[in-house]
Order: structure tokens, then C-alpha cells, then sequence
């Protein structure tokens, strides 16, 4: 075969379909999956496979069958496009060694994305993703990639079709009052952005009175006029959507449905920021429950003063859920979480839930009777106002030495004529001021993307420390 061009990244594998992202590479992915499960002992429990709604995702998935079922792996496949917590969840149900899931998640339509999960239906650490690279770098230098048609595989009970709503919907009645949620008056839109979690929602949350409204709820691998990454930028149709309908509020889901982003009763974005902390204080003060908060360096501090007044511990890690489960399953952490959006809970499996969070966030406001922006203002009157933005800038990727050279050796020593008191690189370059603001640069790990994160105590600051951090690169 050619040379490999398959590298997994924060969560998995992403190519551009029909250049890297090929049937014969899928399929070099899902043998080095089986060569993993069965040095792990893991193949006699089976494996998942699900996909989300991009172009051709359920012909990639069955080709990821028709490999790993020949190589002696019972598959259990999804028979519609099916969100990533979904997936996840069934790993537990099904007492799985692991699961591939055909989805590229946030990225552009043309992108499509191979993740792998492991037996606790989280996302894979580096040394599990770099037990199956080896078994991948062996087919690529003249292994073999077992291989039968899928039909002849379902015939021998190899392949069996695989249905996980049942058994999700069960799991998420456990966690939250779903009868409260349906019998409230909220108005509610809900923005699936023609991902894998269309119709999720309402199907939880049918039979009362309150009102869902849906909107690019339609299978269009185009995701014509969007990115489908739940932030600001992205969801102009659902905030016009609340503020047309008068909705009490707007919940999205990214592509495969493990992120969520939310839009108030005015129609403003509610930053993921403030997202976190508004579910970590629902956990801790509405339900009454006491565990560690996990969070990465690009979420945000308040979570540290959440910890100090509810008297539980905040770890941090590096980016990437894949950092965050270990440390959740360990600490048995009360809630997990990153800047992009994505929330993993205690109870349920150690991966970003969009639905879960969704529903969690509904039964917040249920619970408080407050609109999104009061709850702002309630969580601001315990920990102070925190402001936050992100802006990604693209950039030539042979510069990015230069870039990485240029802040190590000239950062800053005061932003605005406050002093620098710290310069953490354990991911990026993250330069905290005197008075608690944070400026943060770092790179995306799959694109040529930089990204730059910021969070103080006014927006317009938060504007300006974005520029700071963009002329401190030099791009």
C-alpha cells in the first residue's frame, strides 16, 4: 500500500473525503482496530460501530464491519446515523471491547472522521490510538486487510444490526427528571444542525407542554451556511429562530451531538464558559451533589471560585476529552468539561454528552425559573463577571515553528499595564495577568489553525486581549 497518511489527533482520525479520507484507508483503520482488540484480549466482547449524517458515513461504517467482523469480531452496527454519546453509552450496554465511530464532528462538510472509544466508552488515550497506529503502520508495509461482504457477515450472526436509543433513553431517565422538563411552558428550539442528534430531543422530551420547535433537523451533508460547531459564529439561523418565536431558549448540538451550545430568551450566544459553570452549579447547588470539576487550561476560573464556595477540588488538564476521562474516572468527578462545549457527568459514561447536557440545562432553568441570562446574572452575583471569546486565525503551516519560537522567548510581560504572573506551556502558551485575566494561545491539533482564548471582566476587554494575542504571534 502507499505511505500512511492516517494520524490521529485530539479525538481520532480526520481527512478530507475522497483525498485522505478513502474506503481503503477506513478500512486500514478498522484492521488496525481488530489487531488492537485482540492483543488486548478485548476481541471476544465485540465492538460498536456507529456514524453520523456526513456523505457516504454509513458506507464507511459498513466497510469498518466488513473488516473487523472478518477478522473474527462480533460487530454491533448502528442502523441510522447515531450521535457519538449514543454510541459511547452502547459500549457500556453492550459490555463492548470498544467502538469506531465514522464521524468527523465539528469540521467542514467535506471532512469526514474516523474515532475510536475504548471499553469505558471514552474517548482513546494516546497509548491506546497508538497500539492501533501500529497495527495500521503494519498494513500499510504489506499486512493484510481482512475483508468479507457484510450481507454473508449478517448471515453468520458477525454483523448484527444494533439499535442503541432504547437502551440510552432508559439511561437518561435515570439521570434527570425528563416528566418536570416536559410538563413545563418552556418554548424551546433546538438546533441539531443537520447532525447525528436531530430528533433526540424531541423524542425525550414528547408528551407535555412544553413546546420544541426544530431547525436543521434534515440529514444535509452540506451543512449548507454552517460549520456545525455550536458557538456564536454558527448559530445566527437559532438565535434569529429564539428571538422570532419568542423562545425561552435555543439549544444546539454539533455534528455527531457530543457538544451543545445555548442561546438565551434575548437571542445572544451563551459562551461555553458560562455553560460549565452554570451546569457545574446546577450539580452542586441545585442537586445538592459534591464531587471533583475536572477542566481543561481553555475553561474557565470560575470554576475555581465554584470550588472554593461548594468546597470540592478543580483539576486541570490539557485539551482534548481524552485527558479529561482518565482523571474524571479516577477522581470519580462530579462533572467534566472543556471550553469547546462538550460535558462529560458522573453516573453516566466518561464522554462529552450534548444531549445530556442539553437536558441538564432545561432542567436548570425548570428548576430555578430563571431565563439563560438571569442565570448568568445569578451565577456572576456568587463568582464575579467573567467575559470570554475565542478567535481562530488560520495561518501557513510551515510557520508555525517561528510563531511557537516567538512566544517562548519573547512573552510578554504585562498586557495593558497589568503584570504577567505566570506563563504556563503545558498547552500553548497561556500568560495569566495579576488581576485573574487569562490569554491563551495555542495550536489545533488536526488543522493549521491557531487558536486564541481570552477571559476577563469586561467584553470589550476580551476584544482587545483577542488583537493583544494575534500581534503577539506576528501572523
Amino acid at each position: 500500500m502507499k505511505n500512511n497518511p492516517i494520524k490521529f489527533g485530539t479525538d481520532g482520525w480526520r481527512a478530507v473525503i475522497a483525498e485522505d479520507f478513502t474506503f481503503d484507508n477506513v478500512r486500514a483503520c478498522a484492521q488496525g482496530v481488530a489487531g488492537y482488540l485482540k492483543q488486548s484480549g478485548l476481541d471476544g466482547r465485540g465492538l460498536v460501530i456507529g456514524y453520523d449524517t456526513r456523505f457516504a458515513s454509513e458506507d464507511f461504517a459498513a466497510a469498518c464491519a466488513e473488516v473487523v467482523a472478518a477478522n473474527g469480531v462480533k460487530v454491533y452496527l448502528c442502523p441510522k446515523a447515531t450521535p457519538t454519546p449514543v454510541v459511547s453509552y452502547g459500549v457500556l450496554a453492550k459490555k463492548a471491547g470498544g467502538a469506531i465511530i465514522i464521524t468527523a464532528s465539528h469540521n467542514p462538510g467535506k471532512w469526514n472522521g474516523f474515532k475510536y472509544k475504548t471499553e469505558q466508552g471514552a474517548s482513546a488515550p494516546d497509548e491506546v490510538t497508538a497500539q492501533i497506529v501500529k497495527f495500521i503502520n503494519q498494513t500499510f508495509e504489506g499486512g493484510k486487510i481482512s475483508r468479507q461482504p457484510l450481507a454473508k457477515l449478517v448471515g453468520e450472526g458477525l454483523v448484527e444490526s444494533t439499535d442503541l436509543d432504547p437502551v440510552y433513553f432508559r439511561q437518561i431517565e435515570k439521570l434527570v427528571d425528563l416528566d418536570d422538563i416536559r410538563k413545563s411552558s418552556l418554548k424551546v428550539v433546538d438546533d441539531s444542525m443537520f447532525g447525528a442528534g436531530a430528533g433526540y430531543l424531541k423524542s425525550l422530551l414528547d408528551g407535555g407542554t412544553l413546546a420544541l420547535t426544530e431547525i436543521n433537523g434534515e440529514r444535509n451533508p452540506l451543512f449548507p451556511g454552517i460549520q456545525p460547531e455550536p458557538i456564536a459564529h454558527n448559530l445566527k439561523k437559532l438565535s434569529a429562530a429564539v428571538r422570532r418565536r419568542k423562545a425561552d431558549v435555543g439549544l444546539a448540538t454539533d455534528g455527531d451531538a457530543d457538544r451543545m451550545g445555548v442561546i438565551d430568551e434575548k437571542g445572544n450566544f451563551v459562551t461555553q464558559l458560562q455553560v460549565f459553570a452554570l451546569l457545574s452549579l446546577y450539580l452542586l447547588e441545585v442537586r445538592g451533589e459534591r464531587g471533583p470539576i475536572v477542566k481543561t487550561v481553555t475553561s474557565t476560573s470560575m470554576l475555581y471560585r465554584l470550588g472554593e464556595l461548594f468546597k470540592v477540588p478543580v483539576y486541570e488538564t490539557t485539551v482534548g476529552f481524552k485527558v479529561v476521562a482518565p482523571v474524571m474516572l479516577a477522581k470519580n468527578a462530579l462533572i467534566g468539561g472543556e471550553e469547546s462545549g462538550g460535558y462529560g457527568f458522573r453516573g453516566h459514561v466518561a464522554e462529552r454528552d450534548g444531549i445530556l447536557a442539553s437536558l441538564y440545562f432545561l432542567d436548570l432553568m425548570v428548576k430555578t425559573g430563571k431565563t439563560p441570562s438571569q442565570l448568568v446574572e445569578y451565577l456572576y452575583s456568587k463568582v464575579g463577571p467573567h467575559y470570554y471569546n475565542r478567535a481562530d486565525v488560520k495561518f501557513p503551516a510551515e510557520k508555525r515553528q517561528a510563531i511557537v519560537e516567538r512566544l517562548r522567548h519573547k512573552p510578554p510581560q504585562s498586557i495593558e499595564g497589568v503584570k504577567v504572573v505566570k506563563v504556563d506551556t503545558a498547552d500553548g502558551f497561556r500568560f495569566t495577568l495579576a488581576d485573574a485575566t487569562w490569554l491563551l494561545i495555542r495550536f489545533s491539533g488536526t488543522e493549521p489553525i491557531m487558536r486564541i482564548y481570552a477571559e476577563t471582566d469586561s467584553p470589550e476587554r476580551v476584544e482587545r486581549l483577542l488583537k493583544f494575542g494575534r500581534e503577539l504571534t506576528g501572523v
